[in-house]
């Protein structure tokens, strides 16, 4: 799987959105940014929950939106989301990596 596709398959399962695996970023994007649109009118607590599991920082979060007053809270979100998820996904790769090469220093 290619990071695109390991992203929807986060974003799917931490956010429960509907989304095939090969579909655009433009489109991912516009979908996560209605999701959050609609928790911020609907749910709010789910939505501070979520950015909290999902591990987004709240400074950055805060100072993105206050930069961007008039712009669509939803797609600010949808972006720091993304750009997290897409940490992790590098991360979890690197690590898996280096961790095939040391197998002898496993518990």
């Amino acid at each position: 799987m290619n990071d695109e596709q390991l992203l929807v398959a986060e974003l799917k399962k931490e956010l429960l959105i509907e989304a095939t695996e090969k579909i655009p970023l433009a489109e991912l994007k516009r979908k996560l940014a209605q999701h959050i649109n609609d928790l911020i009118n609907s749910d709010f607590e789910k939505l501070v929950s979520l950015l909290y599991r999902i591990d987004i920082n709240e400074r950055k979060l805060k100072a993105l939106l206050k930069e961007h007053k008039n712009e669509d809270a939803g797609a600010l979100i949808a972006e720091l989301i993304i750009e997290r998820q897409l940490q992790k996904i590098i991360t979890r790769a690197k690590f898996s990596k280096t961790s095939d090469h040391t197998n002898e220093e496993k518990w």
